[in-house]
């Protein structure tokens, strides 16, 4: 009865908020793109025209070799739905993450499961809580179905303050979000603290561990939460093709949680049919151990440089692990966004704690050192 009542809700919001729009249209459009500060509703922040896109932490190397011959070779079934493909690549994921099938569940990116999750609990109730700032569409989701957010913000080197965090669980605290390496600072939580944290609150709410960074880190660092998966905890594991993997346009990821949680969030999703192309490339690239090194060490130089920039003017950043920093914006936001822009750059404008800042995606080398000539313009013009 619950779950009938709950899809009654879900199509009638869908009706009213759309006005008549399918839902993923509808709310993704407002949604998944929008604007994160005064500056940005002011100026707008999807532009036409060619920039060097230092806004939207795409990795400007992919997709990989192997992830394009992929494509090519499976050309010949674009013809046809991918449900077997679909079945088997999640086979294949669950033996990557030492889990059942039964324990993955495929998305259009990670985005669409963090839709799915967000709506879910702004029908059923509860709140949400999470860091602040961080990647926002679960929370901004259920506050568009009438859940609560609970927001706390960033330490003072802009990490995630996971005592804070836990002193803020309420008695209806349905999901607790954590993002690891954290967008838009870049900051890590030390690995055995973020266990230790995920496992203690998963007895008192799911916990929703986005690891859409993770791969930026070296591999000896990168302890996911995923075990915490196969002890049987609440929690839930987010991953994403679009970063480290490159392959954005393509629109693939998955979370991996119980049977009980998937089937919870999967119930919200209508489909989803994986493109074949997006299936290949994904498959070619989940164990190209090659090219995610080459990323890794090609943004690691480009953001080595960025980061030196912005300590030779004095100005504080916090300490990123992944493609992306954030730093107070040394003038007004509005400028510096028509002012870079004309110049042919893109990058993003933050509000928090009562001033704005810059969040400017690692580039390649080549981008980041012209972006940092024409800031240094923007800011002493």
């Amino acid at each position: 009865m619950t779950n009938h009542v709950s899809r009654r809700r879900w199509l009638k919001s869908a009706a009213a908020l759309g006005a008549g729009l399918p839902l993923s249209i509808a709310i993704a459009e407002e949604l998944m793109a929008a604007p994160v500060s005064r500056a940005e509703k002011h100026h707008g922040i999807d532009r036409p025209g060619k920039l060097v896109r230092l806004g939207s932490n795409e990795n400007p190397y992919g997709p990989s070799a192997r992830a394009r011959e992929a494509i090519r070779e499976a050309m010949t079934e674009y013809n046809r739905y991918s449900f077997a493909e679909a079945q088997e690549f999640k086979k294949i994921l669950a033996s990557k993450e030492g889990v059942s099938p039964d324990c993955i569940l495929l998305g259009h990116g990670s985005n669409e499961l963090l839709a799915l999750a967000g709506m879910s609990l702004g029908l059923e109730g509860g709140a949400v809580l999470s860091a602040f700032p961080t990647f926002r569409t679960l929370m901004d989701y259920a506050v568009k179905f009438n859940a609560r957010w609970d927001k706390v913000d960033l330490d003072e080197t802009l990490t995630h303050d996971l005592e804070r965090m836990a002193a803020a669980v309420k008695a209806d605290t349905r999901i607790i979000f954590v993002v690891n390496p954290n967008n838009p600072t870049g900051t890590v939580v030390e690995p055995s603290k973020l266990k230790a944290f995920c496992e203690e609150m998963s007895r008192k709410a799911i916990v929703y561990s986005d690891e859409a960074y993770l791969e930026f880190l070296e591999p000896a660092q990168q302890q996911s939460m995923v075990e915490l998966v196969r002890s049987n905890h609440s929690v839930i594991v987010s991953r994403t093709f679009s970063k480290i993997h490159g392959l954005a346009g393509l629109r693939i990821g998955y979370i991996v949680a119980r049977p009980d949680i998937i089937q919870r969030i999967a119930r919200y999703q209508a489909g989803p049919i994986i493109n074949q192309a997006a299936l290949a490339a994904a498959r070619a690239s989940l164990d190209d151990v090659e090219f995610m090194e080459y990323t890794r060490r090609k943004n690691a130089e480009a953001r080595g440089y960025f980061c030196k920039y912005l300590e030779s003017k004095k100005w504080f950043y916090g300490k990123s692990h992944a493609n992306v920093v954030l730093f107070p914006a040394p003038k007004d936001g509005k400028t510096i966004l028509e002012e870079t822009e004309k110049r042919g750059f893109q990058i993003r404008i933050w509000d928090y704690k009562d001033r704005e800042w810059c969040r400017v995606s690692i580039g390649t080398l080549e981008e980041m050192k012209a972006f940092a000539r024409a800031f240094d313009e923007v800011v002493n013009q």
